[in-house]
């Protein structure tokens, strides 16, 4: 971008430097005119090149130099520099939303394993996964990521795969349990069997899902190359017979006459107001969308959002906040507060996110004092002695062991509590839902959203009550990124209109990648989904999803009047200069108000 602001700064420089010098020092007035023509339409001129090779010749670059030639045979030297000056102008605004649309998505995917801990002989290497093979043992300590797919043989531990499946709750790892490369290893180490090599795990499963949805993702063309593959022929052709027909048809025209009025033609032909305002008009509600946290990633996205009908969403970090919080305590024969009291004293070792949780509710400092000694079962819960009297806390397979029956309150995860042999309350812990979750939704559904779905790797239960809560028409739960990517290809075959997909997590790059437009939520997304998106929401909200279809569409209309209002007001400029009812200092005059008229326009939708 800096080369070119550069280039371009150096042919306004010659352009500015030419029009200073007197008409009588013809010839260095026309060297500078060249050179600034040259430095600032080289781009154009490559590109018109380029696509004559490549059978591409109606293209806004080949109008741009036909006409820009045909203004230096005529001697308008300075229109022939603002021609091609002004389009790069134009192009670079476009040029700047595209380019910083996404870098490399592989280099961001954060879960790609930098090394792998292989047990060689009883001792510990760290080795490259790509040269771990299947059967060999890795050592996986506290904090770091699972290289590679495998069967855990000694240790017990959480494992946090949110960054796979979008399951909130870390999950518990045994001995015999399988588990994944990308996950994160919370607790204590592990000793792993590898069961799948490098090139078969999850994380390369991932990364290649990610690069073929970026492959199949169908990008909309911009308007000034659609409009260009019927204006420019159109005009080519009608230059090309105003210069040749007259002459041969009416009795005393002139060839030198109206090869000059075709020349004439050629030059007011060009475009500029489409070339500039209507890139002007993305840019501008690029901007309008950037104030309100709102990042979008390309003018051609805008197009694209302007079209949706169907609203795809992840679950946990989009319409939930992804934090656990007691959302219910249910008591027998005891107060809220003596419950909390139990619940928080017995879980005061657990690193877990729900005894976290518990604490927090609690909210007062635990008394280790009053706790006696504690024994955890894996996959149950927690039997301890507080203030002397036995507690249970765990799930309901625990109450069970002791001939316990325990009701179920509701979605999320539930934490029973005994005493004494005595069923005495629930806690149900949940994850906490955005504030404006079931407002958003209602807003794009009065936005024109037919049809809303949501995919997750949460269980089912959770996800449908989420589901119901904010007001999702359609749910599919339990999904592994491969399966949200088939979910989401039978929604987009389905589909009317253009599918968007709003999510946050490493496991929502594939589908990201491969809707119509992805939307990462952008404050606590990861990295992989923020490059792999279209646009971001840096608030995080769900109504700014309506906000950006509003926007959207505004600056859609904005770049069609502009279009309507150029296309009409030049063909009426063309066909006055081609009778030579106007002179061309006339016709110019005229097509730089229409581009100035269609630049204001533009300028509107930053009032969004």
């Amino acid at each position: 971008m800096k080369k070119e602001i550069v280039i371009l700064s150096a042919g306004a420089v010659l352009f500015a430097a030419a029009l200073l010098v007197p008409a009588s020092f013809a010839l260095p007035r026309f060297i500078l005119f060249l050179l600034a023509f040259c430095i600032s339409g080289a781009e154009v001129i490559t590109g018109a090149v380029k696509g004559i090779m490549r059978g591409n010749i109606f293209n806004e670059n080949t109008l741009m130099v036909t006409a820009a030639i045909g203004a230096f045979c005529i001697g308008e030297y300075a229109e022939a520099v603002f021609v091609v000056l002004f389009y790069r102008v134009g192009e670079l605004f476009e040029d700047y939303a595209v380019t910083r649309s996404r870098r490399s998505i592989s280099e961001v995917m954060n879960i790609c394993p930098e090394y792998a801990n292989r047990i060689e002989d009883g001792v510990v290497c760290r080795r490259d996964p790509e040269d771990v093979e299947i059967g060999d043992i890795l050592l996986v300590g506290p904090g770091e990521r699972v290289p590679l797919d495998g069967v855990v043989i000694d240790g017990s531990s959480f494992a946090d795969t949110s960054a796979l499946t979008g399951e909130s709750v870390p999950r518990r790892v045994d001995a015999g349990d399988e588990i994944l490369s990308g996950c994160i290893n919370k607790n204590a180490a592990l000793k792993i069997r590898v069961t799948k090599t490098f090139e078969d795990s999850t994380v390369s499963r991932i990364l290649e899902l990610v690069e073929s949805a970026s492959a199949r993702k169908s990008t909309a063309e911009r308007f000034i190359t659609k409009f260009a593959k019927y204006y420019t022929p159109v005009v080519l052709v009608c230059a090309l017979l105003l210069a040749v027909v007259p002459p041969l048809v009416l009795e005393g025209a002139l060839f030198a006459d109206y090869i000059y009025r075709a020349l004439s033609f050629l030059v007011v032909s060009c475009p500029c107001a489409l070339v500039i305002s209507v890139p002007l008009a993305f840019f501008g509600g690029i901007g309008a969308a950037a104030k309100k946290g709102i990042l979008i990633k390309g003018g051609n996205y805008l197009e694209v959002l302007s079209k949706t009908d169907t609203a795809v969403f992840d679950k946990t970090g989009t319409l939930t906040k992804g934090t656990f919080a007691v959302r219910q305590i249910h008591t027998e024969g005891m107060s809220e507060e003596e419950l909390l009291f139990l619940a928080a004293h017995a879980e005061s070792a657990s690193l877990h996110p729900i005894a976290q949780s518990i604490r927090e509710a609690y909210g007062r400092e635990i008394d280790t004092s009053r706790i006696g000694t504690s024994e955890e079962t894996a996959g149950y819960g927690i039997r301890t002695a507080v203030d002397g009297r036995t507690v249970l806390a765990g799930n309901a397979k625990l109450m069970a062991q002791i001939g316990l029956s325990c009701p179920v309150y509701g979605d999320g995860t539930h934490v029973y509590i005994a005493a004494d042999g005595v069923y005495v309350g629930c806690i149900r812990i949940a994850d906490v839902l955005k504030a404006d979750a079931a407002s958003g939704i209602a807003s794009l559904k009065k936005a024109g959203i037919r049809e809303t779905y949501m995919l997750t790797g949460d269980n089912r239960h959770t996800a449908e009550s989420t589901a119901a809560e904010v007001g999702i028409d359609r749910v599919k739960s339990e999904l592994l990124p491969d399966e949200k990517v088939a979910e989401l290809e039978k929604i987009l075959s389905s589909a009317s209109g253009t599918t968007i997909y709003a999510g946050d997590g490493i496991n929502d790059a594939p589908v990201l990648a491969l809707a119509d437009v992805g939307i990462a939520m952008g404050a606590l997304g990861s990295d992989a989904a923020i490059e792999a998106a279209d646009i971001v929401i840096m608030t995080d909200e769900i109504g700014k999803i309506e906000t950006a279809i509003r926007t959207a569409k505004k600056t859609m209309g904005i770049a069609k009047q502009n279009i309507v209002f150029s296309v009409l007001i030049k063909v009426g400029i063309l066909v006055l200069c081609s009778l030579n009812i106007v002179g061309m200092d006339i016709a110019v005059f005229g097509d730089v108000g229409v581009m100035v008229l269609a630049v204001l326009n533009s300028f509107r939708v930053l009032r969004n």
